[in-house]
């Protein structure tokens, strides 16, 4: 009952601020509209369609060139689909591959939720889409990509667990395209209504707090991903976008993380949230190796991003130490009590 009476004060409070700031709520709502139309949907829905004709296609079909990463990131053999997925399908693609494959049974359930913390990443139409326009430096994007795939298979190998199991997916359905459209279409809308959602947050913490600054920058793109990205704009410096870009998308933001959590099931967001934690760290320290060789006349102020860059991943690590000593479980997902858990 602790976490329901939480969740309806919660609403009760937003409910109110819905009301006393009414005209400032309507406003984030449009703003939220106008985002997903003109920049959301265009440059993610079609890419949504490729990524999931290419899992259905994909899904069970041998990869040996794949299985170097395999073993790196020490998945089961037969997986390297979910990897690729989750490297290029874009959020919540990836964790949705990983959710089906345990709802079928082919992934126990730890291995399913290790899967979780680097097999959902953002996707080359989101950094292609929604990034080009904000660097000067063309080049930074793609620099931003690698650095992406890099940090997520970087947990994959020193996220706790993992072994040299093998599965055997089901082969996907070839020729169901007209059932793909509808349901590239439904997560599209998901992901719009929390982006709307989010964007009158900030629209409502826009009315007390200034968000045109560094900490405002970075409170939205922890709130949310594509906000977060565009919010950068405000510094004229491409080498402070880059340090904040790298680690809002290795991230993926609040907004991302509920998405997520409408995808997988009883799996839960902890070992997906500390991935994540752990990720943006990777990122932020690659990246900012990576930044004096994009950005070598840029000036830098280094000792607030280090400390921004570093606590992510002292929070992920202790979470890992937690949940591998089993200390915890990082399970935000409640089950009833009567439920029957579900065999390995």
């Amino acid at each position: 009952m602790g976490n329901r009476k939480w969740a309806g004060l919660g609403a009760l409070a937003f409910l109110l601020l819905l009301i006393l700031d009414a005209r400032t709520a309507a406003e984030g709502m449009r703003s939220g509209i106008t985002l997903c139309l003109r920049t959301v949907i265009p440059s993610l829905f079609p890419f949504f369609v490729c990524s999931m004709v290419l899992n259905s296609s994909l899904t069970g079909q041998p990869f040996h060139a794949l299985r170097p990463l395999s073993r790196f990131c020490r998945i089961p053999r037969g997986s390297e689909a979910l990897l690729l997925t989750g490297l290029l399908g874009g959020y919540p693609v990836g964790a949705q591959a990983v959710s089906e494959a345990y709802a079928s049974g082919h992934l126990d359930r730890r291995t399913a939720r290790r899967m979780l913390a680097f097999c959902s990443n953002a996707g080359p139409a989101f950094l292609f889409g929604m990034l080009l326009p904000i660097f000067e430096n063309k080049n930074a994007v793609w620099v931003l990509w690698l650095v992406h795939m890099a940090s997520a298979l970087l947990v994959g190998k020193l996220y706790p667990g993992g072994g040299n199991s093998t599965v055997r997916l089901p082969a996907g359905k070839t020729g169901a395209f007209a059932e793909i459209v509808p349901r590239a279409g439904k997560v599209m809308a998901g992901v719009c209504c929390w982006v709307v959602l989010f964007r009158t947050v900030l629209a409502l913490l826009g009315r007390w707090l200034d968000l045109d600054t560094a900490p405002g920058v970075v409170l939205t793109g922890i709130l949310e991903l594509s906000n977060g990205c565009l919010a950068v704009s405000i510094f004229q410096k491409d080498g402070t976008k880059f340090l904040l870009c790298g680690m809002f998308l290795a991230f993926g933001g609040l907004c991302v993380a509920m998405q997520t959590a409408g995808v997988i099931g009883d799996l839960g967001l902890g070992s997906y949230l500390a991935g994540k934690l752990l990720q943006s760290s990777i990122s932020f320290l690659l990246c900012l190796m990576l930044e004096f060789v994009l950005f070598p006349k840029q000036e830098r102020w280094l000792s607030p991003w280090l400390v921004l860059g570093f606590l992510p991943g002292m929070a992920a690590g202790f979470l890992i130490f937690l949940e591998k000593c089993g200390i915890m479980e990082t399970n935000f997902t409640r089950r009833p009590p009567y439920a029957v858990p579900k065999e390995n």
